[in-house]
C-alpha cells in the first residue's frame, strides 16, 4: 500500500489517543460505521500498540495506522501490530529509510520548506504537515504549493469541522486529521452514537 492509498477512504483521518484497550474496538466500529475507516492511533499511551492489535484483529474493514513515530522501533512495533501505514510528527531520514525497509508506509511529519525537501529526497511526496495552525496553516500550505507543486499534504493539528473545508480547498492537500471525531469525553462516556455521527460529517467534509 502506498500512503496515497488512503486518500479515497475520506477527507478526514482521526487523530485518536486510547487510554484503554477495552474501547479500541467499539471506538473503532463507531468510526467505520460512520464511514470513516483510515485511523491513526497513536503511540502517546502505554496501551497504544494493543489497541492497534486489537482493532487490526478484530475490525478488519478499518486501515490501522500508528501516529506520533520518533524511532525505528517505534516502526517495527507498530509493524508487528497490525498497522498498514505510520505517522510521523517530524522527518528523521533514518526512520524514513527503515519504514521503507520493512515495507511500512509511511506519512512523515514536516513543518518547513527544509524539511519537505529532505523528505522529498528521500522519495516522500505525500506529507503530514503538522502542527498545521501553529506552523502556518493555510498561508503557509499555498506558499508551499510554489516550489513543491508535485508535494501533496495531509495538514494536521488544531484543525476543526469549520476550518477543515478550508483546507481541504488547498490544490496541495488531500486529507487533514482531525482529533475532534474522538472527544474524550465521549470515548470515556463510550458514547459511540456521537462518535459515529461526528465521523458521518466529517466523511461529508468534502
Amino acid at each position: 500500500m502506498n500512503t496515497l492509498d488512503l486518500v479515497p477512504h475520506g477527507p478526514v483521518i482521526p487523530v485518536i489517543v486510547l487510554q484503554r484497550v477495552a474501547d479500541s474496538v467499539p471506538l473503532a466500529r463507531a468510526l467505520v460505521a460512520g464511514g470513516v475507516k483510515v485511523l491513526e492511533i497513536t503511540l502517546r499511551t502505554p496501551v497504544a500498540l494493543d489497541c492497534m492489535r486489537a482493532i487490526a484483529q478484530q475490525v478488519p474493514e478499518a486501515i490501522v495506522g500508528a501516529g506520533t513515530i520518533r524511532s525505528v522501533a517505534d516502526a517495527q512495533a507498530s509493524l508487528a501490530a497490525g498497522c498498514r501505514f505510520g505517522v510521523t510528527p517530524g522527518y528523521r531520514p533514518d526512520i524514513g529509510r527503515a519504514c521503507r525497509d520493512i515495507g511500512l508506509p509511511l506519512l512523515p511529519g514536516v513543518a518547513t520548506a527544509s524539511e519537505v525537501m529532505a523528505a522529498n529526497a528521500d522519495g516522500y511526496d505525500f506529507l503530514k504537515f503538522f502542527p498545521a495552525t501553529a506552523a502556518g496553516g493555510i498561508p503557509l500550505l499555498k506558499a508551499l504549493h510554489g516550489p513543491f507543486g508535485d508535494v501533496v499534504f495531509c495538514p494536521t493539528g488544531g484543525i476543526t469541522p469549520e476550518t477543515a473545508p478550508q483546507f481541504l480547498a488547498l490544490p496541495n492537500v488531500k486529507v487533514c486529521g482531525g482529533s475532534w471525531l474522538t472527544p474524550q469525553e465521549a470515548v470515556d462516556r463510550q458514547d459511540w452514537a456521537r462518535i459515529t455521527a461526528l465521523a458521518r460529517a466529517a466523511s461529508e467534509l468534502r
